[in-house]
């Protein structure tokens, strides 16, 4: 007989599992590089698998690390799920690496967990808050890909920038008040958007796309080209800055 549990637990729960067991499979030491990185992947995800299809049999579901079944399209809930989001980190021993969960309903996350394993810490839309205080005057970009229109911005605005590996990662830095925005370009994936962005929003952050239009989740294609997450404060001086690149360089 299956346990009845919570939606808000269920999220938590297979943010934290999951930390868990990718750490696992890192600490053994036998594997190393790209071998380590698939390995933490598929272990992750037939877990994650097996627990949504014991607790929510109903439910569709969207993973970067498994094939997609586009009969999710015709469910109300959706389980849009990143079991590793940034492998290169993960495998090379960075501490930058996330764990992204969450439960999508007519397209807006209503439970998300963003799990920073290596930190020893799962946010979770159910409990959270962004932290308040002075501007860092720094915003946070992608390592490996720094976007144009971020250097752009950050110029007009008087800010720093620096690079962090998964959106997760750089997304909890911004609800922890690190930096005060996450701006990107260039293109992501629905399972790399929407548990931070769930996240972010359940703690009173600012998140968009680059030209302000909502993010909805469980399309059928699932490219997502750009992303803000940022204090609200901030939110309509770095559109006006974002418009202004995409008229002069024909997009971001």
């Amino acid at each position: 007989m299956t346990v009845e549990i919570s939606d808000s637990r269920l999220t938590n729960s297979l943010a934290q599992g999951c930390g868990e067991i990718l750490k696992g499979v890192r600490n053994g030491g036998l594997l190393r590089g790209l071998s380590l990185g698939d390995a933490g992947d598929d272990a992750a995800q037939e877990w994650i698998a097996r627990v949504l299809e014991q607790h929510r049999p109903g439910d569709g579901v969207l993973s970067e690390e498994a094939s997609d079944d586009l009969a999710r399209l015709k469910k109300k809930r959706v389980w849009i799920v990143d079991p590793l989001d940034g492998t290169k980190e993960f495998a090379t021993g960075r501490q930058d690496w996330a764990v992204h969960i969450a439960l999508v309903e007519d397209g807006t996350p209503v439970h998300a967990a963003v799990g920073l394993p290596d930190y020893g810490v799962t946010f979770k839309s159910s409990d959270v808050r962004a932290v308040a205080g002075p501007l860092s005057k720094k915003f946070v970009i992608s390592r490996n890909r720094p976007p144009k229109v971020a250097g752009y911005i950050a110029e007009k605005m008087g800010y720093e920038t620096e690079g962090v590996g998964s959106a997760g990662a750089k997304a909890m830095h911004v609800l922890l008040g690190d930096y005060d925005g996450y701006i990107h370009a260039g293109g992501q994936y629905e399972w790399d958007q929407a548990a931070p962005v769930g996240v972010a929003m359940a703690a009173g952050l600012h998140c968009s796309r680059l030209d302000g239009s909502p993010i909805t989740f469980n399309n059928e294609d699932t490219f997502i080209p750009d992303l803000l997450i940022c204090r609200p404060e901030l939110k309509d001086e770095i559109l006006e800055h974002a418009a202004a690149f995409a008229a002069d360089n024909g997009g971001f």
